[in-house]
């Protein structure tokens, strides 16, 4: 009996070692030992219970009337509707005219293919018309804020995601992305079955290399044994990245077929292609910018997305109007981060709930300053 339990002992283990070395394979190998992958990918202690929440940076208190703004919002590509990045900032004036009394809100939106010329053209029409003030919507309309905001002096311009523009009436809008894509990369190591997971990132910029860099960072914390599949759609200045969702389903296909079960994307509009074929595959999903389990555009694949990376344009837009209502700017943070909710995590469908005192620990240790996310990506 004992010789019998031992050979099966050896065989099984001999099983064990070959499932593991199939669902190490492939990617872009970071930070991975391929060897044993045991039932659960976790190999880092449970972080220490979170204390008080921290608070919200959406200030509350007295009345503030905004009746008198005019409010233009120059979106990046994929405008309203892209269920991330924009849906969020038209989130945030959307509250403004139920909260502050806004009445009068512009919309346009930038082409995937337009030069410098079309952005500034576009800002500057918008402040010639009487808007004030005027919301650019991306890092991509950094050159055309520097060159239409000296020209209206007596408008106020707003910028996210840059803070590169320095005039006295431009305020910058900007996050600490790499903050909540710690938290995403937990998320994923936590809830990998195959202790394999993917970045889908949609242009290589700075900017998104922000949220490359913090899912690595958090994978790695809870995990030093997984893989990670890490790939842009498309280099720098090729904006179609955020916009090509046949190209994020591709991508997406790719580094599922490679073993990644978890994968997180930060690719504006072609995220949906990247939910689409995590659901045909049997993986799971993790949304960027809004609570993509509640988007309407990307409600059919609802299911497989476990959780979002909130980065808080809406409350971001929202405390720039407030503040902008009330004459004092000086309110602002510098920049949203968890300490002031300004990034964070969903839990819309429940699929995190068995985690979050995880999620909160290390939340809790990134706000005291235990841990420093870098921003940028550590391979």
């Amino acid at each position: 009996m004992r010789g019998t339990a031992l050979a099966a002992a050896t065989l099984a283990g001999a099983l064990v070692l070959a499932g593991c070395a199939k669902d190490s394979g492939g990617g872009n190998n970071n930070n991975a030992s391929s060897g044993d992958q045991s039932s659960s990918c976790v190999t880092a202690p449970k972080p220490p219970a979170a204390a008080a929440a921290s608070t919200s940076s959406s200030q509350a208190g007295e009345k503030v009337d905004g009746s008198k703004l005019k409010v233009a919002l120059a979106f990046d590509v994929g405008g309203r509707g892209d269920a991330s990045f924009n849906d969020s900032a038209a989130a945030g004036t959307d509250k403004a005219k139920t909260e502050l009394g806004i009445t009068t809100v512009s919309e346009s939106t930038a082409a995937s293919t337009e030069d410098e010329a079309a952005k500034s053209q576009r800002l500057d029409q918008l402040a010639a018309q009487g808007f004030n003030p005027v919301i650019a919507v991306g890092f991509a309309y950094a050159k055309a804020v520097g060159a239409i905001a000296p020209k209206y002096p007596n408008t106020q311009f707003a910028i996210i995601d840059d803070d590169s523009v320095k005039a006295p009436n431009v305020t910058p809008l900007v996050f600490a992305e790499e903050q909540g894509s710690f938290l995403a990369g937990v998320a994923a190591a936590y809830k990998s079955k195959k202790c394999h997971v993917g970045f889908v990132g949609g242009v290589n910029t700075p900017l998104i290399q922000k949220f490359e860099a913090g899912f690595l960072q958090g994978v790695k914390a809870a995990s030093s044994k997984a893989v990670i599949e890490d790939e842009y759609l498309t280099p720098a200045g090729d904006f179609s990245g955020f916009q090509d969702p046949p190209k994020g389903n591709a991508k997406a296909n790719a580094q599922i077929a490679k073993g990644a079960d978890v994968l997180y994307h930060a690719a504006g509009a072609s995220g949906k292609g990247v939910f689409e074929a995590a659901k045909s595959n049997n993986a799971l999903a993790i949304g960027v910018d809004s609570d993509q389990y509640n988007q309407k555009t990307v409600e059919a694949s609802k299911d497989v997305i476990i959780t979002s990376m909130l980065k808080r344009v809406d409350v971001a837009v929202f405390d720039y109007l407030r503040a902008l209502a009330k004459g004092d700017l000086s309110s602002l943070p510098k920049r949203f981060d968890l300490k002031v909710d300004g990034v964070g995590y969903a839990t819309s469908g429940g699929k995190v709930d068995d985690i979050k005192d995880v999620l909160e620990g290390y939340k809790a240790q990134i706000v005291s300053g235990a841990i420093t996310v870098s921003d940028k990506p550590q391979k």
